[in-house]
């Protein structure tokens, strides 16, 4: 029986035990490695995790305006409250207008300083301490968008970013329910609390109502993307069938010139030198006259040039003089009566005794008489 082994050098021991087998296609299926179960949430840091603490002392501080002061003195022990939790300082200076939070020796987590700094960023963008405080969750991340340098026209600014708060907010309910966000717009930012795929939305929705695309159609898209998304068969797939494509009505035509400039084809040579006074006189041989044969010249064309005018005014004067001209007798047709000016003498005969049976307004002496007879008899009754 033939020994399974190799004929060559076998490889060292110590290689193999390192050597794993490739996973195939049979074993996983990518749809499951790209897709996060549901329900699943990674576990929070603890102590345990980094028992030691941190090396060094990290702080961030940030200015606020002063209208947000009032509302800062009054909600700032529940924010150190809720950052004394995690072991992290939080100092509030009113006379130079800035908030600052920093590490301590006791803290763990190297992270929470930075969703520190963002929850006092958000509390200067006036954002409610009841919403700014979830960022300290692990699930849920911020996003403060910059909308002030995006549009140069003051007013054209205002009604876009009024139009991406919609009548009474309905706009912006809309895109929180869609996001799963928290939006603010204050002045020249957009803040928005929410998970990372409903920020990266927001964002996206933003910047295109920005650019003058209005955000009815990124939330039409959304909707669209909700109820494909409940779909487990859907998901690996592509959506670009199913998401609507929606064409800009106004172009700008770039308008036309009227008078339209022919290039001419490009020559190496350059134009030909236009001939000189000289040039012309030497052709036509008035170069070699004398001075006064040249102003005899001169004199004789200017005669030409009036004699010529003078007759075409006097020829304009006799038109007016010349009879026009008029059509031979025998050639003149008689005129024809026309059939609508010819009078209907049977029609008429028939409406003349038409009126004389009507009775007309005045009424006849003997129709007269008999009124009369009957008022008369009238009044005596009575």
């Amino acid at each position: 029986m033939a020994s399974s082994e190799p004929n060559g050098p076998t490889a060292p021991s110590g290689k193999s035990e390192f050597r794993r087998p490739k996973p195939t296609s049979e074993n996983r299926d990518e749809s499951e490695l790209l897709t996060v179960p549901d329900g699943w949430k990674e576990p929070a840091f603890s102590k345990e995790d980094n028992p030691r603490g941190l090396l060094e002392e990290s702080s961030f501080a940030t200015l606020f305006p002063k209208y947000r002061e009032a509302y800062l003195k009054e909600c700032w022990p529940l924010v150190q409250k809720a950052l004394n939790e995690h072991h992290v300082n939080a100092t509030l200076d009113l006379i130079e207008g800035s908030m600052t939070v920093c590490t301590t020796k006791k803290t763990f987590d190297p992270y929470i300083i930075i969703r520190a700094r963002d929850l006092i960023k958000l509390l200067a963008r006036s954002v409610s301490f009841e919403q700014a405080i979830r960022i300290l969750q692990d699930d849920v991340a911020c996003d403060i968008i910059k909308i002030g340098s995006l549009v140069r026209n003051k007013e054209r600014f205002v009604k876009r970013r009024q139009r991406l708060i919609g009548p009474k907010g309905s706009t912006l309910k809309a895109l929180e329910l869609l996001t799963n966000c928290y939006i603010m717009v204050q002045g020249n930012t957009v803040s928005a609390i929410g998970p990372f795929s409903g920020l990266k939305e927001v964002r996206k929705v933003v910047l295109d109502t920005m650019k003058n695309i209005h955000p009815i159609y990124n939330i039409k898209t959304l909707m669209i993307k909700r109820e494909l998304a409940k779909d487990s068969e859907l998901r690996s797939q592509s959506w670009e069938r199913f998401l609507p494509q929606f064409k800009h009505k106004n172009v700008n035509k770039r308008k036309e010139p009227k008078k339209k400039t022919v290039k001419k084809e490009y020559t190496p040579f350059p134009p030909p030198q236009p001939e000189s006074q000289i040039d012309k006189e030497l052709a036509s041989g008035e170069y070699f006259l004398k001075a006064s044969q040249k102003k005899r010249q001169k004199m004789e064309a200017i005669k030409a040039k009036q004699a010529e005018a003078l007759s075409k005014r006097q020829e304009e004067r006799n038109k007016a003089f010349i009879p026009p001209k008029e059509k031979p007798v025998h050639l003149k047709k008689p005129k024809e009566a026309s059939t609508e000016t010819k009078i209907d003498v049977a029609a008429l005969k028939e409406k003349v005794k038409k009126a004389k049976n009507k009775k007309l307004g005045a009424l006849t002496a003997e129709e007269v008489k008999l009124k009369m007879e009957a008022d008369e008899k009238k009044k005596k009754k009575k």
